[in-house]
């Protein structure tokens, strides 16, 4: 049995004017998985995410999501998912409960299953204090957690969510976090954005990494640290002892908290580079290898430098 919940064939969107936004894109994800997609501002990650929830066409290519076409069958497509976009669209004259009230029926729920999930997913993100009072009075943060209440009412099959955390405190992404996996474990999809990498670090089964509209890398989070991570060597040398005349000048000095990093490729390298400061009478203080993070992937990936995205081209992926 195909257990393939989202998958896009060299998918590419072109705003009008002419505004690249995504190129010959190709992803599968699966039920049961959490699919992280990465990027920086401007990448194309929210573009992608209106495409496969129908709500703009891509230029080219295909998208099937929960075994339908988004182009030639958005209805089926509709019904078979949860959406939580960057920012959310609510009725500020409603009350909380009557908001997720309605969202139930409107996915079919019976009276009374309906008015248990409100009850259950009001509860989990701490709703449940201000549901009867109007929209228009709540915070950034409750109408965020309303959102993310209001796509995980009905336990959809494939939830796409844009960059969910965005406004929460840390209760409420932990909140967040729990339920995520409680879908993942009944066999739903998720497909997530986020700039939190320590969000996709904690969540994600597999990661894809967008780069000026293209897919950079794609694989589990430890073979992208593995990859494209590289180990580090820390080291702190003994103040007021001899130095190698190769580690501590010339820009190559330490941060301000007294430690000293050098990439390395292996861990056999970095034996070889302090057996040669030992030979050459350093003294060493303290030392450390660290493992590759997803940070340092994904800026490896991405590049270091503040994001320079065309204005333009900016309002486009967003419109």
């Amino acid at each position: 049995m195909d257990d393939t919940a989202i998958e896009t064939t060299a998918l590419g969107k072109v705003y009008p004017g002419g505004v690249p936004a995504l190129d010959q894109v190709s992803i599968r994800t699966a039920y049961g998985q959490v699919y992280a997609y990465l990027g920086r501002n401007g990448s194309g990650k929210t573009t992608t995410i209106r495409i496969l929830t129908t709500l703009t066409a891509a230029t080219s290519g295909t998208a099937r999501v929960a075994g339908h076409d988004v182009c030639h069958e958005p209805e089926a497509v509709r019904r078979a998912i949860g959406v939580t976009m960057q920012q959310a669209a609510l009725d500020e004259t409603m009350t909380g409960r009557e908001l997720l009230s309605w969202l139930a029926a409107l996915w079919g729920l019976p009276r009374g299953a309906a008015r248990a999930r409100v009850g259950e997913v009001a509860e989990r993100f701490g709703l449940a204090g201000v549901l009867d009072r109007r929209i228009a009075t709540y915070s950034g943060g409750t109408r965020r957690r309303l959102d993310l209440a209001g796509a995980l009412l009905h336990r959809p099959r494939v939830l796409f969510l844009d960059e969910p955390s965005t406004g929460l405190d840390p209760q409420s992404r932990r909140a967040l976090w729990e339920q995520v996996r409680e879908l993942r474990d009944q066999g739903s999809a998720i497909f997530l954005t986020t700039q939190y990498l320590e969000e996709a670090a904690e969540l994600a089964d597999r990661i894809a990494v967008l780069q000026a509209g293209r897919v950079a890398a794609e694989d589990t989070p430890t073979e992208l640290r593995r990859r494209h991570g590289g180990l580090r060597l820390r080291l702190r040398l003994d103040p007021g002892q001899p130095h190698h005349p190769g580690w501590g000048g010339n820009g190559n000095g330490p941060d301000q908290r007294g430690w000293i990093t050098r990439p390395v490729a292996s861990v056999g390298q970095a034996q070889t580079m302090l057996d040669e400061l030992v030979h050459a009478g350093t003294a060493i203080a303290e030392l450390h290898l660290d493992e590759p993070t997803l940070e340092d992937a994904y800026l490896a990936l991405t590049g270091s430098q503040p994001s320079t995205v065309p204005t333009a081209a900016a309002a486009a992926t967003r419109a």
